[in-house]
């Protein structure tokens, strides 16, 4: 992904993941065409293994405008393989990321490009006025309360598609599984914290029905302890199996030797004492999470030699 080479001077690329919008496609392309006029962009198309005839109306309006590219992965690998299939393809200075059920407006690109050119390294959408089932809005609410709050980012919507990134962003990150809802994340891990959100205009659902899932809610928050265990013990990990270690240890210690206690002083039996069996367990886990410590330390440590830092520089 080099926005500087191969297409010198594309200003913008336009990434639209999408799952059986076959009736959507013509029409998202007619408006985004209206709505970048003076803008050199691409538009590539990203099938995440659609069962209609999704692929066939790409195949058809690729060969109708040399702006527009195609990418097929044959089978359902979701949003955020599609998505970094995109972003690999990408050659323009900025990205936006859209949904192709045209619930999203792409008059709303324009001012995201120029929040960029102001120096921001990503804007977010929010779409502050919903048009989605109340199923969908207030999960949604919940998701991007408890996120906001376990990211630090101050963000009303996390999860809108709609997004706007200078390139080299997106060329220090990789999504998988549902990783997609916590670019903003990532992106400041990564050293991009210069972010921003822009409220944009929610239109009602124009054609099939939405794909939202309360599996996607669940593996959702699952991705969302990833990103922040990792981020914060990534480098450090006996700093946290290290601890738990010692305290489940000490814990098991004082239980045992209180056990010990009653033994020699009131010649008491413990052997059939659960107490005992508790203090003993405590001890066995402490030294396994001790143990898993000083493996993640061999890794990390094994590997350090292979990381290289970032650098960037900016032009501006």
């Amino acid at each position: 992904m080099n926005p500087t080479t191969e297409h010198q001077g594309l200003e913008l690329s336009i990434v639209v993941p999408l799952y059986n919008e076959e009736e959507s496609l013509p029409e998202l392309v007619d408006q985004i065409k209206r709505a970048l006029p003076s803008r050199s962009f691409e538009l590539i198309f990203v099938d995440d293994g659609s069962t209609d005839d999704s692929w066939n109306v790409i195949e058809q309006l690729v060969e109708a405008n040399n702006q527009i590219k195609g990418i097929s992965l044959g089978v359902n690998q979701g949003k955020s393989y599609a998505l970094q299939a995109g972003f690999n393809e990408i050659q323009g200075k900025y990205v936006v990321t859209m949904d192709a059920d045209l619930q999203d407006d792409p008059a709303e690109i324009e001012q995201m490009i120029c929040t960029l050119e102001s120096g921001y390294d990503l804007v977010s959408g929010w779409k502050k006025e919903r048009f989605d089932p109340v199923s969908k809005t207030i999960p949604s609410k919940f998701f991007n309360w408890v996120t906001r709050r376990a990211a630090g980012i101050h963000l009303h919507d996390f999860n809108c598609g709609l997004k706007a990134y200078r390139a080299d962003v997106l060329t220090h990150i990789q999504l998988y599984g549902e990783l997609h809802r916590y670019i903003p994340l990532l992106a400041k891990r990564a050293g991009f914290g210069r972010i921003t959100e822009q409220v944009v205009q929610h239109r009602a659902r124009k054609y099939g029905t939405t794909k939202f899932g309360l599996s996607r809610f669940i593996n959702g928050f699952l991705d969302l302890i990833t990103i922040l265990f990792v981020q914060k013990y990534l480098q450090k990990p006996m700093h946290f199996f290290g601890t738990i270690g010692v305290l489940l240890m000490a814990v098991g210690s004082l239980i045992n030797l209180y056990m010990a206690a009653i033994r020699i002083f009131y010649n008491a039996g413990i052997g059939n004492r659960p107490l005992l069996f508790l203090g003993i367990l405590l001890m066995v886990l402490g030294v396994q999470f001790l143990s898993t410590g000083f493996l993640g330390e061999l890794i990390n440590k094994n590997h350090i030699h292979n990381r290289q830092p970032i650098i960037r520089k900016r032009s501006e």
